[in-house]
């Protein structure tokens, strides 16, 4: 019996499934088109390689949905998440990674896996035979993406996807910006001061939205619409939304005190967070753009303490695809009229990192069952992983389907707890609590199906 699987790009949604897959004893072809077809966005041919935040946010387990499903997958051994902490950086309670070193490790873990092996031939056609995950992600080639729309006999649904600039560390003027993390959080000094903060005048801030509203931007082609997904929105998308918007978002004063001056409250706040290990590149903290570069740095030397800053990288946009997967996909994340083929990742309508890399998690292990003729039980509903599957694969209206983020709202309610803000710390940790018992037990499962099949 052909035990090989295939897998369709080297993300973080192919690397985890290809990872989980060969460590089950199947033989896995990962099919990464780079560095011999280059997208617009990677700059390398590792796989893993973050393109645009090098944050995989909240590694909070007890309070915060994504930080439950980083738990879940270290305790299913996921690469993704080891790496991540392998080469975490200081960021407060975030959990954001050295992301070149990151990459190369995630790389180095793949290609010396026995039974994997890495071809980089383009994949542009969805084939008949043979068992497939498809973890294209954004960047998926127009030859694939045609590919997929005639079979899925409509368009796939698409957004656009911005990524924000990196700055030279020493080009920042720390006279005027401070190193603290919000409310000085963290455990290590290191942690309390993973960020560097610009504050803004309220003669400051409204000059910036002035010149930010004006900036030359990206033209979409004719015929494009810009559908935007809402935790990724373009700095001036936000600012085109009402002027106080980012005051509210990423440039929010609250939390942080400037020791420059201490007795003055800023108006806003742009934040830094470290890029790489040496803290030589900071990315600049939800400044996703699609301004042409010339604007980039016009506006953004506009920022107290940016004055004279150097990028490293500037912003850009690109398309991302993803299906409307509650109609195409069953509940093993198989494409409905080819159930020979499996989807991953962000293409399957989840949005970020983890959410991607979990998606791979399962769709990995789904594969791996079926081809060795074992019975997988059902990802727990109650579990993140679950909540994100059943999401995506029918909890979701189709009509309005777009990328979601894991959050608690996935999570069916637990009875007989009070509602309300008072009540929400209790109401998240009792979420927290089920989906590790939830997933604890599907882990378990599984390892006794494997004793057994031995």
């Amino acid at each position: 019996m052909d035990k090989t699987l295939h897998i369709v790009g080297g993300g973080m949604a192919g690397s985890e499934a290809a990872w989980q897959a060969a460590n089950r004893g199947l033989d896995v072809v990962i099919h990464e088109m780079r560095p011999k077809v280059k997208t617009f966005a990677h700059r390398t041919g590792n796989l893993g390689e973050m393109v645009c935040s090098n944050s995989f946010r909240s590694d909070d387990h007890e309070q915060n949905a994504v930080g439950q499903l980083h738990w879940e997958m270290l305790q299913a051994g996921g690469l993704i998440m080891q790496t991540a902490h392998a080469h975490r950086l200081p960021a407060g309670g975030a959990l954001a990674v050295d992301r070149d070193p990151f990459a190369q490790a995630v790389t180095d873990a793949l290609t010396s896996h026995p039974n994997i092996r890495i071809s980089n031939e383009e994949i542009d056609t969805l084939p008949d035979s043979g068992q497939w995950i498809f973890a294209t992600g954004p960047l998926t080639s127009d030859a694939l993406g045609r590919a997929i729309a005639a079979e899925t006999g409509t368009e796939a649904l698409a957004f656009f996807d911005a990524i924000a600039p990196i700055v030279y560390a020493d080009t920042i003027d720390m006279s005027i910006a401070w190193r603290q993390s919000r409310y000085d959080k963290g455990e290590t000094e290191a942690e309390q001061k993973a960020y560097i903060n610009c504050p803004m005048t309220r003669d400051q801030y409204e000059a910036f939205i002035d010149a930010l509203l004006a900036a030359d931007k990206t033209e979409f082609h004719e015929g494009e619409t810009a559908g935007y997904f809402d935790g990724c929105l373009p700095i001036e998308v936000m600012a085109e939304r009402g002027r106080e918007t980012l005051r509210h978002g990423p440039m929010k004063p609250v939390g942080l005190t400037n020791p420059h001056a201490p007795d003055v409250k800023p108006h806003a706040v742009v934040q830094l967070r470290r890029d790489n290990a040496l803290g030589t590149l900071y990315n600049i903290v939800g400044f996703q753009t699609k301004m042409k570069y010339g604007a980039q740095k016009a506006v953004f030397n506009m920022i107290p303490g940016l004055i004279d800053a150097q990028f490293a990288r500037l912003g850009g946009i690109h398309r991302n695809t993803f299906l409307n997967a509650p109609t195409l996909l069953d509940a093993q994340m198989r494409l409905r009229s080819r159930p020979n083929i499996r989807f991953a990742g962000q293409i399957t309508g989840v949005e970020g990192y983890v959410e991607s890399a979990a998606m791979g998690l399962v769709a990995g292990r789904m594969a791996a069952a079926e081809i060795l003729g074992q019975v997988l039980p059902t990802v727990p509903q109650d579990s993140a992983h679950g909540a994100l599957i059943h999401h995506i694969t029918g909890g979701a209206e189709a009509k309005t389907f777009q990328p979601m983020n894991v959050n608690f709202g996935l999570f069916r309610p637990v009875d007989g707890l009070k509602g309300g803000r008072r009540g929400r710390k209790d109401r998240y940790k009792a979420y927290t609590d089920r989906a590790k018992a939830a997933w604890s037990s599907w882990l378990g499962a599984q390892t006794l199906d494997e004793t057994a099949a031995e």
